[in-house]
């Protein structure tokens, strides 16, 4: 199969951004915070939340194209210690629960969903938080919330019974199979295709950014981009209908199924068809007084691709 080719005049260097080569940054991973504080990518994978945040208070030194590389049902990263008797989502009341930060996506995500779709009152949540927020927030905000000390892993905490539930992106392997950590909801393909049934998608968690800068000098860019990421979207699409391609033996049945449960096409680019999934979200934040007041959409994404 052929390779993704770059738009004329562009020579990509892909840069898998994982250990922090050249900077001592937290945790070893920073790809957000490269690219909000130094610009360092001509092109990047950014946090919507973080984004969202960034826009809202003027910062105009980034500018996205609806591209979203990253979506998640929130309903398939929370896991519960299972002596915590958390069998329903309003068994959370009074638990102590853990999230990247508070301004992570899923963890936005997840707290928006909690709230509006099971009925969780969200301030009887004890918060822990192990990460320092991306962007600064107000001490309103972060409200009555406890930082887990650096040298605890969340892991541990929630295997020993220190916190009873833990919302993470990508949860641990060493979670999923511990016999005393379960998912909260059971079968989340269940759960995940009624929420799509509902709202018609699965909610974005990342999308492409831009140094302003660079856009300015070249203004086609972002509309280059989102071709080139439909033309990969497509070959990768052909790898996963030929079962000889990967390891997992049951790879088409399951491709087979998310087509039953999402249709052909649940990664849709452009702004129309995912308007509403980033209005939900932003009023998410709104809710959650990580932003004032709801941003115009349109302002999240240059003017070449907004009519996408």
């Amino acid at each position: 199969m052929d390779s993704v080719e770059s738009p004329p005049g562009v020579t990509l260097k892909p840069l898998e951004i994982g250990l922090a080569e050249k900077k001592p940054y937290r945790d070893g991973y920073d790809r957000h915070g490269r690219m909000f504080r130094d610009q360092e990518f001509d092109a990047c994978e950014q946090s919507l939340a973080s984004y969202v945040i960034a826009r809202s208070r003027g910062d105009t030194r980034l500018i996205g194209a609806p591209v979203f590389p990253r979506r998640l049902f929130s309903q398939s990263c929370m896991l519960v210690n299972t002596d915590a008797r958390i069998p329903h989502p309003t068994d959370l009341a009074g638990k102590r629960v853990a999230v990247n930060s508070l301004q992570t996506t899923l963890t936005v995500q997840a707290k928006g969903d909690l709230c509006s779709e099971y009925g969780v009152n969200l301030n009887d949540i004890d918060w822990f938080v192990q990460r320092a927020e991306e962007l600064p927030l107000a001490a309103e905000v972060q409200g009555s919330t406890q930082i887990i000390p650096a040298n605890k892993r969340v892991e541990e905490m929630l295997i020993s019974g220190e916190i009873d539930a833990y919302i993470h992106p990508s949860p641990p392997p060493m979670l999923l199979n511990h016999k005393r950590i379960k998912r909260l909801f059971q079968n989340t393909r269940k759960e995940g295709g009624r929420y799509f049934r509902k709202y018609g998608y699965c909610p974005i968690m990342h999308l492409f950014v831009f140094p302003t800068t660079t856009v300015d000098h070249e203004p086609w860019l972002p509309a280059a981009v989102m071709a080139m990421w439909e033309e990969s979207k497509q070959q990768a699409l052909a790898y996963y209908d030929d079962p000889g391609y990967g390891l997992m033996l049951f790879s088409q049945e399951a491709l087979e199924e998310q087509r039953l449960l999402l249709g052909s096409d649940p990664w849709a680019s452009g702004l129309s068809a995912n308007r509403e999934n980033l209005q939900r979200f932003i009023n998410y934040m709104v809710t959650q007084k990580l932003i004032e007041e709801s941003i115009s959409i349109a302002s999240l994404f240059h003017e070449s691709v907004q009519l996408t």
